[in-house]
């Protein structure tokens, strides 16, 4: 299972931001589009990634103030990213260690891709409940 057959089911759609935009302006691209992260790009290259907690973080230390910073002062940097070829069960395993919930996918530099630890988990059980259901097929036919 890899990071590729996760982008076939749900799609390669990258919504991004640049450094330049403000803390503002991504907060409300999060919320319209009901996402949690965006990866901050500089041209075709990832430089970091924004979510939510980035938010949070920069209203904590600024105060409304902080809405009108700019992306690149409070965004994560650099991106964790991944690639397709990526086992799942791996990228799992980066993010619950680096206790992250969104990882950009690169394929020869280039974003393709984000993919959500609730994108991952959800393709693993669902591959779970297929291989249970296979099971019982097979002991109820032997």
């Amino acid at each position: 299972m890899t990071i590729a057959a996760i982008l076939v089911g749900k799609g390669r759609e990258v919504i991004s931001v640049t450094a330049h935009q403000s803390v503002m302006e991504a907060a409300s691209l999060l919320a319209k589009r009901r996402i949690g992260a965006l990866p901050v790009m500089d041209g075709p290259n990832v430089v970091g990634i924004f979510s939510e907690r980035d938010v949070i973080h920069a209203l904590d230390a600024g105060g409304v103030d902080a809405l009108m910073r700019k992306v690149g002062d409070v965004m994560t940097a650099p991106a964790i990213t991944v690639s397709p070829g990526d086992a799942v069960i791996g990228a799992l395993s980066l993010m619950t260690r680096r206790r992250i919930r969104h990882l950009p996918v690169l394929e020869g530099g280039r974003v393709i891709g984000v993919v959500s630890i609730g994108d991952l988990v959800k393709y693993r059980i669902d591959r779970i409940e297929a291989d249970a259901a296979a099971m019982r097929d097979y002991i109820q036919t032997a």
